[in-house]
């Protein structure tokens, strides 16, 4: 059976890779999973692929972890990443950077610049 030019469209893979919750309710942790695309997100899943941890740590880092081996198999497989996911594999260099990565690390530059402005204009009373 081949798929017209009229019906492809609609096609969607059958799997998916994305984020499932893990964590307790003030400190968040996600596992990155290939899953069937109907499931729900904390259901069973194929394989997991990456952790990410979307906290700053005490070097102000956030932690991700990926198998690069297993994540290229299930993008061969036909497997499409959530948007959150296709953000970290952007920022990863599997996929190409999203433009809201962008207007977000433009709007975290003015708001630091904001901050900044705002403490040397700050006159110092302890004296």
């Amino acid at each position: 059976m081949s798929i017209t030019p009229k019906t492809w469209f609609w096609k969607k893979s059958f799997y998916t890779l994305r984020l499932q919750y893990h964590g307790c309710t003030n400190r968040p942790f996600f596992h990155i999973v290939a899953t069937k695309r109907r499931i729900a997100r904390d259901r069973g899943y194929y394989e997991q692929v990456g952790t990410y941890d979307p906290l700053p740590n005490s070097r102000n880092e956030k932690l991700v972890s990926l198998n690069m081996d297993r994540i290229k198999y299930w993008l061969a497989r036909g497997a499409v990443p959530s948007n959150p996911v296709q953000e970290l594999f952007g920022l990863a260099g599997i996929y190409p950077i999203r433009g809201t990565t962008y207007k977000k690390a433009i709007d975290n530059k003015a708001a630091m610049e904001r901050k900044k402005n705002e403490d040397l204009q700050e006159p110092d009373d302890s004296k």
